[in-house]
Order: structure tokens, then C-alpha cells, then sequence
């Protein structure tokens, strides 16, 4: 018999080799995937098509840039727009020199009290939006029976609509927010406090660096990664309050306290008008990438790593 050269198996397909070794790795992100393409991708398109339309649940109907138009023309959306602007340059620079000025105080402590002062100063940042305006609702009651008139009436000052009216409301939502949570902000801080190589203030007492020039040199320097992360994400925070002016003002007295988080609510949901809704959404996102690019690209550059 003749022999017969074995013929050589064909070489596995690159597809083949390429599933063999990293399929189960895509198995494992597909799901993730699938999530984010169906609640977040999907409706984020859809509501982008939407914004062009004039938007009915059986049938809508293409109006391209009419609710642009109407939306630019609108003084109440200038309005809320305004009052967001307001309420986030009042409330995003005074809260982080809070929340650095506990985080510096903090971090001088022992660690027993360390860990007591951070336990307590998170606790707000977990709680529900819900609980603390309704807490608060009880303090700018306007009856001589709310804690902040009973507290004045201790030096002769009569009770005030604080949420009632124009001149005091959008202070009154400000003021919350200086008293709210900072835990999360003072959890960073802490951290990047931590992460100070203890060298650096050793050579500059070495130097007889004073205490401001150690802050000014070595400690803030340092620091500002941290601050501009909580810079970004309190300007995104703040253009997108709703729950407080939802709860306590409805965005009153006289539009006062309306932002466009609560505007684009209301044109949604109590007007129905879904596609003017949407046109508005699109407009605050593109204010606040626009925003937190500026941030980037201007304190970034500042900053030491």
C-alpha cells in the first residue's frame, strides 16, 4: 500500500481564535452594554428626535426647529435660566469653602474624632432630597411656630414669608444649600489631605516655612484636583436642582425660584408639551458640557499632579 502524506488540519479562522480567547470577556460586558443602549442611548436619541416635533403618543408631527424657536422667545425660560445662573454662582463657591474649611479643621483632629466628624457631617448626603426639604419646609414656616421666625422673634423681628415671596425665596432655597451636605466633599478632601507626602512639610520646617506659606506652597496646590472635581460636578448639581424647588416653591412666587430643571418638568408633565420639554433638556446639556469644558480647559492648567 502507498503511504499517504497526513494532510495538516486548516489553521483555525482569526474570528475563531479571537472568540476562543476573548468571548467570554465580551459575554461579560454584554449585558452592561445592553443596559446603557436601552435605558440610556435609545431614549437619549429619541428624545433628541423629539425635540423637532410637535409630540403625540399615537401621532407626532415634525416641526424641525419650532420648539428651538419658541423656546429662545420665551421669557420664562429666561427666566429659569437666570435664576439657575443665580443660584449656582451663589451656592457653588460658598460650598466648597465650607466644605474645605471642615475638611482642614477635621483633619487636624485624632482619628476617633476624625471618623465621629465625618460620620456626622455624611449622614445629610444620604438621606433623601425628600426629607430635607420637608425639614426645612418646618423651619421657613411662616407662622411665628417655624424655628427660623421663633429664632428672630428672639430680637424683635417679626415672622416672614421666607418662601412666599419674591425677595426672599431664591435666598431662602440658597441658604439650604450652604447648610446641606458636604460630607462627600469633605470625604475628598480628607483623602487628598491624606495623600500629602508628609516629606514636603517636614523639609519646609526644616526651612522654617511659616504655617500660611506650608497651605499656600504644598497644601492647596495639591488640593486643587480635588477642588476642581467638586467644582464640575457642583455646577452640574446645581443647574439641575429640582427636588427643593419642587417640594417647597413650586418654582414660585412670580417665577422667582423657577430653574430649568423645575421648567422642563413643568412643560413635560403638566403641560404635556413633551417635544418643547425635550428641546429645553438638550439646551441644559449643552450649557452645562459647555461649562465644564470652560472649567477644564481654564483651571486645569493650573493644577499640579
Amino acid at each position: 500500500m502507498e503511504n499517504r502524506a497526513v494532510q495538516p488540519k486548516p489553521a483555525a479562522s482569526s474570528f475563531t481564535r479571537f472568540w476562543k480567547d476573548y468571548g467570554w470577556a465580551y459575554l461579560f460586558i454584554l449585558i452592561p452594554v445592553l443596559l446603557f443602549v436601552v435605558f440610556t442611548l435609545y431614549p437619549v436619541i429619541s428624545a433628541f428626535i423629539m425635540s423637532f416635533q410637535k409630540y403625540n403618543v399615537l401621532k407626532s408631527r415634525w416641526i424641525g426647529l419650532d420648539n428651538y424657536a419658541y423656546m429662545m422667545k420665551d421669557d420664562v425660560f429666561w427666566k429659569s435660566i437666570k435664576n439657575t445662573t443665580v443660584f449656582t454662582l451663589a451656592t457653588v463657591p460658598v460650598n466648597i469653602i465650607i466644605t474645605f474649611v471642615l475638611a482642614f479643621f477635621i483633619y487636624q483632629m485624632k482619628n476617633t474624632w476624625q471618623t465621629f466628624f465625618k460620620a456626622a457631617l455624611y449622614l445629610p448626603a444620604v438621606a433623601s432630597g425628600v426629607t430635607i426639604s420637608v425639614v426645612w419646609l418646618a423651619i421657613y414656616d411662616p407662622t411665628s411656630g417655624g424655628l427660623l421666625n421663633r429664632f428672630l422673634s428672639i430680637f424683635g423681628v417679626d415672622p416672614v414669608i421666607w418662601l412666599g415671596q419674591s425677595s426672599t425665596a431664591m435666598f431662602s432655597l440658597i441658604l439650604m444649600s450652604y447648610l446641606g451636605a458636604h460630607g462627600s466633599g469633605i470625604i475628598l478632601y480628607l483623602a487628598a489631605m491624606g495623600g500629602i507626602p508628609k516629606s514636603l512639610y517636614e523639609a519646609a520646617d526644616i526651612d522654617h516655612a511659616s504655617g500660611w506659606t506650608k497651605f499656600s506652597k504644598i497644601t492647596w496646590p495639591l488640593l486643587k484636583p480635588t477642588t476642581l472635581y467638586l467644582t464640575v460636578t457642583g455646577v452640574i448639581t446645581s443647574f439641575q436642582v429640582f427636588i427643593s424647588v419642587y417640594l417647597m416653591t413650586q418654582g414660585g412666587p412670580n417665577f422667582a425660584t423657577t430653574t430649568i430643571a423645575y421648567l422642563i418638568y413643568q412643560t413635560a408633565f403638566q403641560f404635556s408639551n413633551f417635544g418643547l420639554a425635550s428641546a429645553q433638556s438638550f439646551v441644559l446639556a449643552a450649557i452645562i458640557i459647555i461649562i465644564s469644558v470652560i472649567q477644564f480647559k481654564f483651571f486645569s492648567s493650573d493644577i499640579e499632579y
